[in-house]
Parts: C-alpha cells; sequence; structure tokens
C-alpha cells in the first residue's frame, strides 16, 4: 500500500467514525506540530482530537481535493465537513452545517505508518460558520 493511499484510507476511516484507525496508522512516535488547547500532542491525542471532532459533528466527513506524494511525504488539500451537534471547543451546539478548509503534510516511517504530522484548520472560518465570530465586514 502506498503511502497516499494509507492517507487515504485514515481519512475514509475517520468519514466512517473508526477512530481506532488512529492506532493502526500512526506510530507510538508520532511527531505532531499542530498544538491543540487541552490535548497532547501525542498519537494518543491525534485519537482524541478526532473522538472530540466526531462528538462535536456526528455526521464529520474529509472530503480531500488534492494530494501529492514524493519519497516518504505526503501532502494532502481537503475539506472538514460536518453538522454542529455537540460541544466543540466550549462552543456549545448550533446546528450549523461547517466546511472548513484543510491541509496535512505527513511524513511516513519504513514501516508505512505516519511518523510526523503538521496541519492547518481554518479554524477562523470554522468559528464564523458556526456563528461565533461575525463574518468580516466587505467593502
Amino acid at each position: 500500500m502506498s503511502n497516499k493511499d494509507t492517507m487515504t484510507r485514515f481519512y475514509d476511516e475517520i468519514s466512517a467514525g473508526n477512530t481506532a484507525i488512529v492506532d493502526e496508522l500512526i506510530s507510538e512516535d508520532l511527531v505532531e506540530h499542530d498544538e491543540f488547547p487541552g490535548i497532547p500532542q501525542t498519537r494518543d491525542g491525534v485519537k482524541q482530537f478526532f473522538e472530540m471532532s466526531r462528538a462535536a459533528f456526528p455526521d464529520l466527513k474529509f472530503r480531500i481535493m488534492h494530494m501529492l506524494a514524493e519519497g516518504d511525504m505526503v501532502i494532502a488539500h481537503g475539506v472538514f465537513e460536518g453538522t454542529h451537534e455537540g460541544d466543540f471547543m466550549g462552543v456549545p451546539p448550533t446546528g450549523q452545517r461547517v466546511s472548513v478548509p484543510i491541509a496535512d503534510v505527513v511524513r511516513f516511517g519504513s514501516d508505512g505508518r505516519a511518523v510526523e504530522h503538521w496541519g492547518v484548520t481554518d479554524t477562523g472560518m470554522m468559528m464564523q460558520q458556526l456563528g461565533v465570530v461575525p463574518e468580516p465586514a466587505s467593502g
């Protein structure tokens, strides 16, 4: 299985609600470069993040639009989509639908498991879509 196939499988399994895939496809020694308040930068923290996200957005899906691989690195650009039905980052359920751009860069080890991750999620756009912060003024 190629690293791109592994990454595609990860997004598909998380979208299907299978957070146990974290234990299978991510190394115990993962170096997580993203900080998320209250969540450790470890494989367990990644699992905790996706469990929290699924609780807040039960219909969570990742729609990947672009994926490139070179050597042991894979870069994906896509969208995090879901309906806000549970508490997320202190925001009570709004019932709002979100569609938020994401990007992930993952380095894979020789065993085909993710060993390093950098990611970007447009949380500002998410907070606007949830109605927590106002849309920017146009003009």
